[in-house]
């Protein structure tokens, strides 16, 4: 007997009930260059932002503190693909404070997210943002501390016109819940792939409340490498790489999954959108639950 499909093609989510969107997207931290090394060559960024729009990512995720030295992952979606069309939406997060030099250095407080709001404005050249995400803990530790007064402050801002959809990010699932009680909260991006579940039943109750969830670090955290024993015997019986397989995975994995795979390389870009098209079937999924 054979396995019955999981993942036959890519599909859609409706974001906060009211947009729809493939759920196969383009993460633009890599597009400046690595985070603490040298600046990609900006006709390759620019190349590679318009290429994930050619193969289907109508999702892009970015930030205003996404950059490596004087390359900017908003100016470079703005060079290459303003006017932006019609049929992709753009995510944007803030809290974390990051110097020129590129130390990150603290976390905004209420008064301080709308010109950060502001900022992301002017750069990506919009008159409103899609979704903001406002990110806690910085980018390391999940932060524990109330976020309402924050969160409150961006809601205000949606009230105003300035923002469409809100989420939050790298939240525990009692932030979730405090945001919600504050206003309607259409994403979380935590972080969640093949080889880190410990979000497991977050991701669930996203899936349950009609909440996007899009994995940050889905094919690796920190530039690791994706090591599971399992999941190279799944990308071999396929004749795919183990980052198809984690993307996959993460689609076949749960319908809220939205993954926002990124890099500043064509070959790897293009590698990452064919994963649409890999099927994994129950036996692969359940040798993967074991990695």
């Amino acid at each position: 007997m054979t396995s019955s499909p999981i993942n036959p093609a890519i599909d859609t989510f409706e974001l906060g009930g009211a947009v729809t969107i493939p759920r196969l997207g383009f993460g633009a931290m890599q597009l400046p260059g690595r985070w603490n090394g040298p600046a990609l060559d900006r006709a390759t960024a620019v190349a590679v932002a318009r290429r994930a729009v050619e193969l289907g990512a109508r999702h892009i995720d970015t930030a205003s503190f996404y950059f490596s030295g004087t390359n900017r992952a908003n100016d470079i979606l703005r060079e290459a693909l303003h006017p932006y069309p019609v049929d992709v939406t753009i995510a944007t997060k803030v809290g974390p404070l990051r110097a020129p030099t590129g130390e990150m250095f603290g976390e905004a407080g209420p008064d301080q997210l709308r010109p950060a709001v502001e900022r992301n404005l002017r750069e990506l050249g919009v008159d409103v943002l899609d979704l903001v995400y406002l990110r806690v803990g910085r980018l390391a530790k999940m932060g524990i501390a109330p976020l309402g007064d924050r969160f409150a402050a961006l809601a205000e801002l949606r009230e105003k016109g300035l923002i469409r959809h809100l989420g939050v990010s790298n939240v525990t699932p009692e932030q979730l819940a405090e945001a919600r009680s504050i206003a309607p909260v259409a994403a979380v991006q935590n972080r969640f792939g093949v080889l880190d579940q410990q979000d497991a039943a977050l991701v669930d109750e996203c899936a349950e409340a009609g909440i996007a969830f899009m994995p940050f670090f889905a094919l690796g955290g920190g530039h690791a490498p994706l090591t599971g024993e399992n999941l190279h015997k799944v990308a071999e019986r396929h004749g795919a790489t183990a980052f198809q397989v984690a993307i996959a995975w993460g689609l076949a994995r749960s319908p809220s999954i939205v993954q926002i795979p990124g890099t500043g390389s064509l070959a790897h870009l293009e590698e990452n959108m064919a994963a649409a098209r890999l099927m994994l079937d129950e036996a692969d999924m359940a040798l993967l639950g074991q990695d």
